[in-house]
């Protein structure tokens, strides 16, 4: 009996002595600027399992005490390899070497993660030099307009930047730029956006099957991460086209452990025209003063103590200016509007050791709009002053907390959670005037209105074999003036991978949100309200499902086919006749309704991400419904931006090492839009005035259709680029040339009604002509890299 202990024993320590477990973790890195490498592989050959880097380019495998040989790879870069006899934790940075030549992209690492082995679905990346490439309006590279060309997300109209993902609207995105949210993502009333390209690291779009780490919105996350700043040595860029010129700076503070990252942009339109108008107006005796241009400022600096912490600050600013004063004689007028963005992030990485790793993370975010109306008229006795200032916008102050954890290399579990403090200004409009005799000083409008939002959550990557699920649990809070609001979110995504490496996906999310952007759907305007959920206006919610297949061919091509179906319940939209602009003396509450949304539809995508030629084809099959008990009656009709065919593709081709072409073609079905289908006449009595003879006319009212019944022409457009590069002993040289909207269709912005009047039945026609602002629009532009 003794014996048969003794056997026991030793063979469960030699079971544990031989199954002794180490960890490898560190950083995957790029070589020449210490720039990290988010969702990089790291794969063991002979073991098979492995993982990928955070959004720090953290990593950590756990595995047997044995011979391992680790392969490290990331798309555009040259694998590495790690052959070690692993029997200690390992703490390792690895640096990964870009490919230099054309010739030797078309042999990309081995081991990158194929669209078919990820949990997750309904989720984009791309890459920012891609983004570059493809063509861009007025040549503005514009990161937006690249994901409008995505299966399943649309644009608000031609030449608008707005992102309408799976039946959203522009405010179910959360947009984060280093994980602060953003408020007003677009220049020029919506024609560019605010996000300057050569200040980002990557992209990643999710428009379902979110994880549990994200919340607060019903139809996206954007992420969207700045450059860190070179480590080792100063780089530069810089461009000048026909609207905007703009440069980017990058270099080691103190080298291997401090770099800075700053970046601008700004147009110049103003600059340009301002010479000529002083003259004209000179000329006619008049002084002006004229602003018109949008900015964008971009900083960032790291510091790296050791190995194990970091820190960042990373803060952005950018605003639309536009504002013109005249002075003639004793008399002036001015007026002007100005909106923007100014964010900041601190944030803290800590290994706490080499499974567990944390960032801890403050935030501002601040969004304001400014509209003023000035007049000042002097006779020579007396002197009238009046002046009308509109103020609106939002404020955000937050704190979070996020922890990943990897024991093994079968489960990655992240957790974390938030608190934000809101502060909204939805629309005061302060009045001032005197006349020498009589002072007006004076604000009308809703007060300011304070919210606290609190989250928590936990997820966990787990594998099973051919199964794959990411399972978690977001739970949130929000409290405004002393009213709770309390949610759980349950999400799921899962993958199971047959023999033939094809992918069944499938997921499910629930999601809540808490503050409401009260806009219009015809136009994104810098004037539409960010207001809170209240006792009488309730959060949104929604629930997403999604199923779908997903392979990778030949190793180059990924191709996946997703159905979706979301509900969405309180969405928000202003009553019929309503707006920010008139009854400022009633509360905003007053002024909106809430009701159910509906979306459904199938995307395919077909995405070439290797080789001389890239891009990708997207087509959407979908429908979107909104449903209001005030509005149309309460019948259920098509949103907006329904659009039952969506096409896109985008191809970006290497021609050599000097030369690249790239074009995208875009069509989309005609937005819905609501038209009067009949005319009635009423009459108006009137008394006459100054003892005037009382008379009767008659006017006509157009009235009449349900809500969204007619459809715009189809939209339809092909856009060209042309680039030249030149490399130069110190620098090198991009000539840019351009075209959007090639062929010259007139694609619809907006309709309008009139009268044609026919002399041969001597009667008018009414007609609905549609409206096209943007012909073919050439560009050209000229940049530096050194």
């Amino acid at each position: 009996m003794q014996k048969t202990l003794s056997t026991l024993l030793l063979l469960f320590l030699s079971t544990v002595v031989f199954s002794q477990n180490f960890t490898i973790s560190g950083y995957i890195e790029e070589a020449s600027s210490g720039e990290k490498l988010i969702s990089a592989n790291v794969y063991d050959i002979k073991s098979g399992h492995g993982t990928i880097t955070n959004t720090y380019g953290f990593f950590s495998l756990t595995l047997p005490k044995d011979s391992v040989e680790l392969t490290f790879s990331y798309i555009g870069y040259q694998t590495q390899t790690l052959k070690v006899y692993l029997d200690k934790d390992i703490n390792q940075t690895i640096q990964l070497e870009p490919y230099l030549e054309l010739s030797e992209v078309e042999v990309v690492a081995e081991r990158v993660e194929k669209i078919e082995e990820s949990s997750q679905m309904s989720q984009v990346d791309i890459p920012v030099e891609q983004i570059k490439k493809l063509p861009a309006l007025l040549g503005e590279v514009d990161v937006l307009k690249t994901l409008q060309l995505l299966p399943g997300v649309q644009s608000g109209g031609e030449g608008q930047s707005g992102l309408y993902v799976r039946g959203g609207s522009p405010d179910q995105n959360l947009v984060l730029l280093d994980g602060v949210p953003v408020y007003n993502v677009s220049h020029l009333l919506g024609i560019f956006s605010v996000f300057n390209a050569d200040a980002i690291k990557n992209v990643t779009l999710t428009k379902g099957g979110f994880p549990a780490r994200f919340g607060g919105r019903l139809s996206s996350v954007l992420e969207i991460n700045m450059k860190e700043g070179n480590m080792e040595e100063f780089h530069g860029e810089g461009s000048i086209g026909l609207i905007s010129s703009k440069f980017a700076l990058e270099g080691p503070i103190r080298k291997g452990s401090t770099s800075f990252l700053v970046s601008g942009r700004r147009t110049y339109a103003d600059l340009i025209f301002r010479p000529f108008i002083n003259a004209f107006a000179s000329d006619q005796g008049v002084k002006t003063k004229i602003k018109a241009h949008f900015y964008d400022l971009n900083a960032k600096v790291q510091h790296k103590f050791n190995d194990k912490h970091r820190l960042y600050l990373s803060v952005y600013s950018g605003a639309d200016v536009f504002y013109n004063k005249f002075e003639e004689d004793e008399d002036i007028f001015e007026g002007g509007i100005d909106w923007g963005n100014t964010i900041a992030a601190l944030r803290w990485n800590y290994q706490i050791n080499n499974k567990l790793f944390a960032n801890t993370t403050l935030t501002y975010s601040n969004y304001d709009i400014n509209f003023l109306a000035a007049t000042e008229f002097n006779d020579g006795e007396n002197t009238e002053k009046f002046s009308a200032r509109y103020l609106s916008g939002i404020e955000d102050f937050a704190a979070k907390v996020d922890f990943d954890f990897i024991p093994i290399p079968n489960h990655y579990i992240r957790f974390g959670a938030s608190a934000t403090h809101h502060t909204y200004r939805p629309g005061a409009l302060a009045l001032k005037g005197s006349d020498g005799t009589f002072e007006l000083d004076t604000l009308i409008g809703s007060q300011n209105a304070y919210s606290m939002e609190y989250s928590a959550y936990i997820e966990d990557d787990i594998r099973l074999g051919a199964f794959k699920a990411n399972v978690g649990v977001h739970a949130s809070a929000f409290n405004t003036d002393g009213h709770w609001y309390t949610s759980i979110q349950p999400r799921l995504g899962m993958r199971y991978l047959l023999s033939n490496n094809l992918a069944i996906k499938g997921s499910f999310a629930t999601m809540t949100q808490y503050i409401n952007l009260l806009t219009f759907e015809g136009l994104s305007l810098p004037s539409d309200l960010w207001v809170p959920s209240t006792e009488k206006v309730k959060p949104q919610n929604s629930w997403q499902a999604a199923f779908g297949l997903a392979r990778t061919f030949n190793n180059k091509y990924e191709v996946s086919i997703e159905g979706f179906y979301k509900e969405m319940k309180n969405v928000v939209a202003y009553k019929e006749g309503a707006s920010f602009l008139f009854g400022l003396e009633n509360d905003w509450q007053e002024k909106v309704t809430q009701g159910n949304g509906e979306a459904y539809g199938i995307e395919v995508f077909l995405q070439k991400k290797k080789g001389r030629t890239t891009g990708w084809i997207g087509y959407t099959l979908s429908w979107n419904y909104r449903q209001f008990d005030e509005l149309n009656g309460g019948r259920r009709y098509p949103f907006r931006y329904d659009r039952r065919h969506d096409i896109s593709v985008a191809v970006i081709h290497e021609i050599n090492d000097n030369i690249s072409l790239s074009g995208a073609w875009v069509y989309g079905t005609g937005n819905a839009v609501t038209l009067n289908v009949f005319r009635y006449p009423t009459d108006v009595y009137t008394s006459g005035t100054g003892g005037g003879t009382p008379y009767l006319y008659f006017y006509e009212i157009e009235s009449g259709g349900q809500k969204n019944a007619f459809r715009m022409t189809d939209y339809h457009r092909l856009d060209l680029s042309i680039e030249f590069r030149k490399k130069k002993p110190k620098y090198e040289r991009v000539w840019t040339v351009g075209a959007y909207n090639v062929y010259n269709h007139n694609n619809p912005y907006f309709m309008i009604a009139s009268s044609d009047y026919d002399p041969d039945t001597d009667t008018s026609v009414r007609k609905f002509k549609e409206i096209s602002i943007l012909p073919v629009i050439p560009s050209v532009s000229f940049g530096i890299k050194f």
